[in-house]
């Protein structure tokens, strides 16, 4: 199967998609994620794989900061406290939120307008003029 079907119009109602609510989005069609999906999972940022593990790097923090996460974890590990929180802050946003956000955008940046969308459009710049 070389070839894509492209359609060359889009039959999508793009206007009522983009007027719908987050609970009229119906999700029943999407499967659970498991955490086993996430463990296999491979993360990307940018289009190229992040490696696991960890990274050194070079940060200057503010004092009040350092001074606070090592006071928190006693003196030892406050740079893995650190890491911790960083990595929950990445992570707090529950998945669905995340695609309804991702599905918003895309329609949002969506390249080609449904048919509807277009000849308004025409009409409002005759109307211009």
């Amino acid at each position: 199967m070389s070839k894509k079907y492209i359609s060359k119009d889009s039959q999508t109602d793009w206007e009522r998609i983009k007027k719908m609510k987050d609970e009229e989005i119906d999700l029943s069609d999407t499967p659970e994620v498991s955490e086993d999906m996430f463990s296999n999972a491979v993360l990307r940022l940018g289009g190229r794989k992040v490696p696991k593990g960890k990274v050194r790097i070079n940060i200057l923090l503010d004092a009040d900061i350092v001074a606070y996460y090592k006071t928190l974890s006693g003196g030892k590990g406050y740079q893995t406290l650190i890491n911790e929180t960083l990595k929950h802050n990445i992570f707090q946003y529950d998945l669905e939120n995340i695609l309804r956000q991702v599905i918003r955008e895309e329609l949002k940046y969506s390249t080609k307008p449904a048919p509807n969308m277009l000849r308004n459009g025409i009409e409002r710049n005759k109307n211009e003029s």
